[in-house]
C-alpha cells in the first residue's frame, strides 16, 4: 500500500517549516509528499524548495496550480501515486504518530474513509477560549457522525475518485461537502481519535469573527443546516419580538424580562465552555466569542443562502 500525503499552501513562509519538519519525524513516513501551491506572492515557494533540496528522507513534489484549496487537493492527487492519500493542511503540525494512525485502519479492505482527530494549538487564554467553538472537544466527539475536517483525514484514492474528488466551486466547506458526498456513496468511515493534527487558532476577535463569517457563508451556500443553527436563529427572532414589544409599549416588566434574558444567556455561554479553558478570563472572553459567532453565523448563513438561491453557487 502506498501513501501520498498531499496538501496545499497559500503565503505560508512562516508556517510551511513546522509542518514539513512534523512530516519528517512521523514514526511512520509517506511514500511521497505532493504540494500544490495556489499562487504564493511570499517567500513559500522558494522555502518549499530549499527544504526539497536539504532533506533526502521525504520524496517532495511542489506544483504550481492556482486555484482554491479543492482545485490544490484535487491536483495533487491526479498526480499521486498513492492507494491512500493522505490530508492535512500546512499551517497546521502533525503529531509523530499522526500518519501512522491515521492509515493503520486501511489494513481492513472494507474501510474507505479514516476520519483523523485534531487538537487547538494555543498561545493565549483567548485562543483557548476560540477553541471551543472552532474544535470538537474530546467529550463531544461522536465516532458515529464524526465528518472529518481536511487538516487531517485519509481515504482511498478509488474513493475519491468515486465521488468526482472535491467541489472546486466551492471556496469554503469544500471539505465537509465531499464528506457528505463520500457518505452518499455509502462509502465506510472509520474515525482514528489518536490521528492527531494540531491546530493553530485565530489570534484576535475580528480573525475570529471572519472565520466564523466564512464557515457560516459556505453552510448556506450548501444548504447545511448545522443542527444549532434553527435554535440560533429562534433565539434572535424571539429576542427582536420582545424588543419591539417593548418599544411599542415601554413595559417596565418586559424591559426587566429582556434584561434577566440576556444575563441567563451570557451566563450559559460561560457555563457551557469554562470547563475547557480553566481562567478567569474566560468570563470576558466566552460571552464575547457567543455574541461574535451568533452575528457572524446569522450573517454569514443568510449571505449564503442568498448566493444559492441566486444561483451563484452550482451544486
Amino acid at each position: 500500500m502506498k501513501i501520498s500525503l498531499i496538501t496545499t499552501v497559500l503565503n505560508e513562509e512562516n508556517s510551511i517549516g513546522v509542518f514539513l519538519d512534523s512530516i519528517l519525524k512521523q514514526t511512520k513516513l509517506p511514500d511521497e509528499v505532493v504540494i500544490v501551491d495556489g499562487g504564493s506572492t511570499d517567500k513559500t515557494v522558494s522555502s518549499i524548495k530549499y527544504y526539497v533540496s536539504s532533506v533526502n528522507q521525504l520524496k517532495i513534489r511542489l506544483i504550481i496550480k492556482r486555484g482554491n484549496r479543492s482545485v490544490g487537493r484535487n491536483t495533487a492527487i491526479k498526480n499521486s501515486i498513492g492507494d491512500v492519500i493522505a490530508v492535512s493542511d500546512s499551517g497546521c503540525r502533525l503529531d509523530k504518530n499522526w500518519l501512522a494512525e491515521i492509515t493503520r485502519p486501511f489494513s481492513d479492505k472494507n474501510i474507505d474513509v479514516v476520519a483523523g482527530y485534531y487538537k487547538p494549538k494555543t498561545n493565549s487564554i483567548f485562543e483557548k477560549s476560540l477553541a471551543t467553538y472552532t474544535c470538537v472537544m474530546p467529550d463531544r466527539a461522536d465516532p458515529e457522525n464524526f465528518l472529518p475536517s481536511s487538516r487531517s483525514v485519509a481515504f482511498r484514492k478509488s474513493a475519491w475518485d468515486n465521488v468526482g474528488g472535491y467541489p472546486e466551486e466551492l471556496d469554503t466547506c469544500e471539505d465537509l461537502v465531499f464528506d457528505k458526498k463520500l457518505k452518499k456513496a455509502g462509502l465506510k468511515f472509520h474515525f482514528a481519535k489518536n490521528a492527531i493534527v494540531h491546530w493553530p487558532q485565530r489570534k484576535n476577535i475580528f480573525q475570529a469573527a471572519k472565520q466564523f463569517m466564512g464557515y457560516a457563508i459556505g453552510d448556506g451556500q450548501v444548504l447545511y443546516i448545522r443542527p444549532q443553527t434553527p435554535l440560533l436563529f429562534a433565539r434572535y427572532i424571539f429576542g427582536t419580538v420582545l424588543v419591539v414589544l417593548y418599544l411599542i409599549t415601554n413595559s417596565t416588566l418586559l424591559l426587566s424580562i429582556i434584561y434577566y434574558l440576556v444575563a441567563v444567556y451570557l451566563v450559559w455561554s460561560v457555563w457551557k465552555n469554562y470547563k475547557y479553558v480553566k481562567h478567569p478570563e474566560a468570563f470576558l472572553y466566552l460571552p464575547l466569542l457567543q455574541i461574535t459567532s451568533d452575528v457572524a453565523v446569522i450573517l454569514g448563513m443568510t449571505i449564503g443562502l442568498v448566493s444559492r438561491i441566486g444561483g451563484s453557487t452550482n451544486l
